[in-house]
């Protein structure tokens, strides 16, 4: 079984979900600069979580229905963050505090397995995507990413996507098309 839907399974049925939490189209959910060591089931809608250079911005993951999101760096290191969070469109998430989200991973061996296995899984998939943003052309990111997150292409909008992608929204088009 996959061991995020193991963990929130468990979370679900001991009810450890702190608060509910609803989110405008745009709103944001974490701004540049703030600590949040939440973490964040998306119940419904869609998210991005991106950063800004001085020219641009530069979208690094998506949540949508029964994804799990954090800042990561923040939540990890209990420090204020670089990464933005902003709804795309009317969102709905559940919360859970660090403290509490911990304490039930270490409360059992196969938690704290199921959440390893997590954290090993993320890790792989970043490698992954950085060495295609350095290695590959638009075209092959795009394959990738529609063969590993076909539901991505539903819930996002096409200029986040390209972000992601590292391309333009008009190259993505044109890829989209061919």
């Amino acid at each position: 079984m996959n061991p995020i839907s193991t963990l929130l399974e468990e979370i679900n049925s001991q009810d450890l979900w702190d608060k509910e939490l609803k989110l405008d189209r745009n709103e944001y959910l974490k701004v540049k600069g703030s600590v949040d060591t939440n973490g964040y089931l998306v119940v419904d809608g869609s998210l991005r979580i991106f950063v800004i250079d001085e020219f641009e911005e530069h979208t690094i993951r998506f949540g949508y229905r029964n994804n799990f999101i954090a800042a990561l760096d923040s939540f990890i290191n209990e420090k204020p963050s670089d990464f933005y969070i902003q709804a795309l469109k009317k969102t709905t998430l559940k919360v859970i505090k660090k403290a509490n989200l911990m304490n039930f991973i270490w409360s059992s061996p196969e938690y704290t397995k199921a959440w390893y296995l997590i954290f090993e899984n993320f890790v792989l998939q970043q490698m992954e995507r950085e060495r295609d943003i350095l290695t590959t052309s638009p075209l092959e990111r795009y394959k990738r990413v529609l063969k590993r997150s076909p539901q991505l292409f539903q819930e996002i909008p096409n200029k986040y996507i390209a972000s992601y992608l590292r391309m333009t929204p008009e190259t993505l088009s044109r890829i989209k098309k061919s």
